[in-house]
């Protein structure tokens, strides 16, 4: 079998979206001939965005062996990483990562015939290609979201932005191929650093798992509508935006993006709105939100009139079968003050559509629209359209009391985005970044 070093912090036993990708692409290489040998974290959940996941591991198995950084992991954030990263300084968390995974990388990768890493933490990449160059491999980036060109990604100003994309430009050159998570945002690259058509430029969108959605969906209650949201809601970071955004222009820090609609926020306006119009549905519709919440998330859901349930984060198991047992899945997005394209598709977007339930979307212009649209499943408004969301559920409710279900989608496009079909498009990656190696040895 062909091994590859498989770097990615965002792996088993941690948990949340970013780490499916990961743990799935490790699940089906060897399908293909590729024995993964991974380098990650100690797993501990130190961070809001890395939840652990113990259930996790299932997926993996032992499909490769797992090297991980010794610990203790530092915590990351507080007012000292604000600072560092206002300074353009590396937190103790990130130094602790990229030596490691040095350190760690060039022992376990010693017969690895390529590098591939996750790139997020995006200094991950600075590893990535030193432990590639003394190796004398070549590396494959697999960015996840689009690093300096994330137009959700904040800069304390310009001069930030431009420093991460000259480090963000120095460190994909060095790659032998660099993997985007969605078309708009390989795009991006391309405009951005045109020095990379001359190299391998590629999308593989994240995915679901068909294994994932086997077997009877759970029972729908015949009694409740309920709205369901799984993942992060992004309302403090909406907020802060919309009170620093005159400062933020000023400066040059932030794409023109309203991150608010990103939560519940105009879902539950719309959801007042509805109860005022008809009362008698307050003991019909609830909401779940499931995910990691905030205290001002639940502040925010506690006022509401509808009733509202906030589980936490729960097991990917568990989260699927929520998103199954849901009469409406709730898909938010930030929204595009200029009217530009989004170069992010949420990862939730995919198990929803597998889920094969109806989908309230409010997002903006951008590959997410285009996949919903193609579809077919969802009710698409603009994301911070709270007056369209009203009717888009009071018209679900409505074909719910009828004894309709909802559309659902198309299987030909879901086909497009099974795990194993995108594990089959990475390998496609890996086999001509060996290929041009093979080549260039013969030659």
């Amino acid at each position: 079998m062909t091994k590859v070093l498989f770097i990615a912090y965002h792996f088993p036993p941690v948990g949340g979206g970013g780490v499916q990708r990961n743990a799935k692409f490790v699940r089906y290489l060897v399908e293909h001939g590729y024995e993964p040998i991974v380098v990650a974290g100690e797993g501990g959940g130190t961070d809001r965005w890395a939840p652990e996941d113990r259930s996790l591991l299932d997926d993996i198995g032992d499909r490769g062996e797992v090297w991980r950084i010794v610990g203790p992991e530092p915590a990351q954030g507080g007012l000292r990483g604000s600072l560092e990263w206002r300074l353009g300084l590396k937190n103790a968390h990130v130094r602790w990562w990229v030596s490691g995974v040095v350190r760690t990388g060039l022992e376990a990768g010693r017969h690895a015939d390529l590098v591939y890493a996750s790139l997020i933490p995006y200094e991950t990449a600075e590893a990535a290609a030193e432990v590639a160059r003394r190796l004398g491999k070549p590396w494959v980036a697999d960015l996840q979201d689009p690093w300096a060109l994330d137009e959700m990604w904040l800069y304390p100003s310009a001069v930030h932005r431009a420093i991460d994309v000259r480090r963000m430009r120095k460190l994909l050159r060095s790659a032998a191929a660099v993997v985007m998570n969605t078309e708009e945002a390989a795009a991006r690259v391309l405009r951005t650093f045109p020095e990379l058509r001359g190299r391998l430029v590629t999308s593989i969108p994240n995915g679901f798992d068909a294994s994932d959605f086997a077997g009877e969906p759970p029972p729908r209650s015949a009694d409740r509508f309920r709205i369901v949201h799984t993942g992060y809601l992004h309302t403090e970071h909406g907020l802060r935006l919309r009170r620093t955004r005159a400062l933020r222009r000023l400066l040059g820090g932030s794409a023109p993006v309203d991150i608010l609609p990103r939560s519940h926020v105009y879902l539950l306006r719309a959801l007042e709105r509805l109860l005022r119009e008809e009362p008698e549905l307050g003991s019909v519709v609830e909401l779940v939100l499931a995910g990691v919440t905030s205290d001002l998330d639940r502040k925010l859901a506690e006022r509401s009139p509808i009733a509202v349930e906030l589980p936490g984060y729960l097991p990917h198991g568990q989260t699927v079968e929520l998103m199954r047992s849901a009469s409406l899945l709730f898909l938010p997005m930030h929204a595009l003050l200029d009217g530009s394209r989004a170069g992010l598709v949420p990862g939730k977007t995919y198990e929803y559509l597998a889920a094969r339930r109806p989908i309230l979307a409010a997002v903006p212009l951008g590959d997410a629209r285009d996949l919903l649209g193609e579809a077919g499943s969802a009710h698409i408004c603009s994301p911070a359209d709270d007056e369209a969301m009203t009717r888009i559920v009071a018209d679900a409710v409505r074909r719910w009391f009828d004894g309709k279900d909802g559309p659902t989608p198309s299987e030909a496009v879901l086909a497009r985005y099974e795990r194993r079909e995108l594990t089959r498009r990475l390998v496609a990656v890996f086999d001509e970044v060996v290929g041009r190696v093979c080549s260039s040895a013969a030659a």
